[in-house]
């Protein structure tokens, strides 16, 4: 038991699908695994163990933004033993080309800060995925024939962001999407010798102010989750 987490010892998987929002931690739990039991719902944050195809999995919820998703991803870590941890989540495309419902695999995530800025000092450390997951989930997503971009995306730390000028370098450089919890992920997983991924669902557009309604998104994010599950096992 941890300050946010209160699974017991042994309750939490060593492969973890973290989504933000805790229902829908709940959702995929009760959607594609087994035997499900609720780990964890301290601060509503919620978390579900169970298996998929035999293999032990934890769902849990890590809140929105990187500091709240560094709290989850260190304790998932530090002391539950976790050593896959794939963020499950929304993002706003920024590509002409990448569309709603679009799925995104991220090699790598750009950020202006994370909670791990400080670390590093004058470096600017460069978080990227690891490459068996990114692979893995590349062949599951050409499997599914799900359309899926690869490339690099943006982890904002804030939701309401007013820098038209650096949204435009970024669609000049070839980001694919505006999230807010990969960059410290993948920063926290390589520091402990984990693995990490993110693999997203465009729920909204910046540029054409396309949005995917509420009462639409469940069903096109379990695309996303299988494809998660995939690379994970594969």
């Amino acid at each position: 038991m941890t300050v946010h987490i209160s699974a017991a010892p042994g309750q939490i998987a060593e492969t973890v699908l973290m989504p933000g929002d805790p229902y829908r931690a709940k959702w995929a739990a009760e959607t594609f695994l087994e035997n499900i039991e609720l780990v964890n719902e301290t601060r509503g944050m919620l978390g579900f163990t169970g298996t998929w195809r035999g293999h032990r999995v934890t769902i849990q919820g890590s809140g929105m933004g990187m500091p709240s998703l560094s709290i989850y991803a260190n304790e998932l870590i530090r002391d539950y033993g976790a050593k896959t941890l794939i963020r499950i989540g929304s993002c706003g495309g920024m590509q002409p080309h990448v569309a709603i419902r679009d799925v995104i695999i991220a090699m790598t995530a750009s950020t202006l800060t994370s909670p791990s800025s400080g670390m590093f000092k004058e470096l600017n450390f460069a978080p990227c995925a690891d490459w068996s997951l990114l692979s893995a989930a590349v062949k599951a997503a050409k499997t599914k024939g799900c359309t899926t971009h690869v490339g690099g995306i943006y982890s904002s730390d804030v939701f309401y962001a007013e820098r038209p000028d650096l949204d435009e370098q970024m669609v000049r450089h070839g980001v694919l999407a505006v999230e807010m919890e990969a960059a410290e992920l993948y920063t926290v997983a390589v520091r402990h010798q984990c693995r990490a991924l993110a693999v997203l669902t465009v729920s909204d557009h910046l540029q054409t102010g396309e949005a995917l309604p509420a009462s639409a998104r469940e069903q096109s994010f379990g695309d996303m989750v299988e494809i998660a599950l995939e690379a994970a096992f594969s």
